[in-house]
């Protein structure tokens, strides 16, 4: 049976103005009430959503959600930042993006222009993620495993997965059907914490938009899900995605302000190439491609060495340590196996003064 659904944010608003009119315990015994019924409609809340490659808005969660007044997003991520301004709740229920009674027709409940924020479905709580322009992107080969994770473990009647076509641009164009190409559609799911599906992009290269339609077996109920991707144009396999608090964050590489720095690829080694994606007063924001040479790798290790004191603030998709000058990043779980030739990103915010020049960079495979 499916528990109802509240707003809760509203009923807490008319709980507030209705203690103003009531005893202090009059108001505490509503408060207990509603948190009462919170905590029994949560697992009716916990959905799911794509998570490698994230969607967009998970993704704007899992890098912002801990620091999303950061005044930097709007420089180092501006189509999360414009998202969080348009309405926060699109990724406090980046698990929520649904709808219901569809029974199968997507392309007529689902406008051209809408994909993504399921045709403005919630009374249009996930509009902005229907907004043109330079998402962060995952890299990825052209054949890989995507990850739909469901806290919920609705069970899935079916995924089905979509590519845009080549030549389409998603940083200038609205996504449309007409746009995508059918690549997978896959059969049952038994319910579970994850699903997984294989995705063949053919000979596509550059920017695309994955479009995944989850279909939940629990009730008529269908997800609508977008997330942003370059292709390498390999075909090395890629590790799944476990969901986490903190999943991958990997941003577009963009015309950097320095020049990259790389290592030459040696066989079965790694190489490692910087790119400054921003800079402002104080701070800038990089991203680091790693390669793996003529044979695969299941981990790597990159070193950055600074020469103007440079520091790195944050980070994603690497465990990074830093000392005497020295920034050591490692792969996290779900990007340390490389195919041969395979590539995967890690990115970070620095702080810096005076001078700004691009690191050593050096990668050690393991």
């Amino acid at each position: 049976m499916h528990a109802f659904r509240i707003d809760v944010t509203e009923l807490l608003v008319q709980l507030s103005a209705l203690g103003k009119r009531l005893t202090i315990g009059a108001t505490a015994v509503l408060t207990a009430a509603v948190a009462a019924v919170v905590v029994a409609q949560s697992p009716a809340g916990a959905h799911g959503s794509v998570t490698d490659p994230p969607s967009r808005n998970y993704g704007c969660w899992a890098r912002w959600g801990s620091d999303h007044l950061n005044p930097n997003m709007a420089q180092t991520d501006p189509m999360c930042a414009q998202a969080w301004q348009a309405n926060p709740d699109t990724m406090w229920n980046w698990n929520g993006l649904y709808r219901e009674g569809v029974a199968g027709n997507h392309q007529a409940a689902i406008p051209d222009g809408q994909l993504c924020s399921g045709g403005r479905t919630q009374n249009g709580r996930y509009a902005s993620l229907d907004t043109v322009g330079n998402w962060v992107a995952a890299t990825k080969p052209n054949n890989f495993t995507l990850t739909l994770t469901d806290a919920a473990q609705h069970g899935a009647d079916y995924l089905r997965i979509y590519i845009t076509k080549q030549g389409f641009d998603p940083t200038t164009q609205p996504l449309t059907w007409a746009s995508l190409e059918l690549v997978n559609t896959t059969g049952r799911y038994a319910p579970a914490g994850q699903y997984q599906a294989q995705v063949n992009a053919g000979s596509r290269t550059g920017r695309h938009v994955i479009y995944t339609i989850w279909q939940a077996s629990h009730l008529d109920q269908s997800y609508y899900l977008c997330s942003d991707v370059i292709f390498t144009g390999g075909t090395g396999p890629t590790d799944s995605a476990s969901a986490s608090a903190s999943p991958s964050r990997s941003t577009s590489p963009s015309a950097s302000a320095s020049p990259s720095r790389s290592t030459s690829v040696p066989p079965g080694g790694c190489a490692a190439s910087y790119a400054k994606t921003s800079e402002w007063s104080g701070g800038f924001g990089a991203t680091v491609t790693v390669t793996a040479g003529a044979n695969p790798i299941n981990g790597w290790t990159v070193k950055l060495t600074w020469a103007n004191g440079q520091t790195i603030t944050s980070y994603w998709n690497a465990t990074v340590t830093s000392a005497g000058g020295v920034s050591t990043a490692t792969n996290v779980n779900y990007n340390g196996k490389l195919g041969a030739g395979a590539s995967t990103t890690f990115g970070f915010n620095g702080a810096w003064t005076g001078t700004n020049t691009a690191p050593a960079v050096s990668c050690t495979a393991s």
